[in-house]
């Protein structure tokens, strides 16, 4: 909207000027030379208005692109900043679920091995030499070490 109300001005400006020179060629109480030099004046100084204009809003679109990349570079940090903060707390609920995975690994292997010996307690004086062959076969399967440190 800046923009077009700028345009407009410009515009109003150079008909402005086109009807002010037309009304000085009409009414100039000066010679022709003396009335072409007036003019030609008045060209350069509305050419030398137009590049000093020119400049000015060059150097405004300059701030402008260069408060963008600053905004843009700001929110790129933003970004990466989350992302770190994302990752950091990935990576804790990762080495969360490890440690209770392991932890529940050996409850595990502990409530075995304590079923074992249990079994092994209850049978082995009931049944005699068999008690000692069901529990050899049931502890054949896998060890405690074993399954200890799988779960680990």
């Amino acid at each position: 909207m800046a923009e077009e109300s700028r345009i407009n001005g410009f515009a109003w400006f150079l008909a402005g000027l086109g009807v002010g020179a037309l009304a000085g060629i009409l009414y100039a109480p000066k010679s022709g030379r003396e009335t072409r030099e007036e003019l030609a004046n008045s060209a350069r100084e509305g050419s030398e208005y137009l590049r000093n204009r020119g400049k000015q809003v060059a150097e405004q679109v300059g701030g402008i692109v260069d408060k963008s990349r600053e905004q843009m570079s700001e929110y790129v940090d933003r970004g990466r900043d989350v992302v770190d903060r994302g990752r950091a707390q990935w990576e804790d609920f990762v080495e969360r679920g490890k440690s209770l995975v392991g932890d529940q690994g050996a409850r595990v292997a502990a409530a075995v091995d304590a079923g074992r010996q249990a079994y092994r307690s209850t049978s082995s004086p009931a049944s005699g030499s068999s008690g000692s062959t069901t529990g050899t076969a049931f502890g054949a399967g896998s060890t405690p070490s074993s399954t200890g440190s799988s779960g680990a």
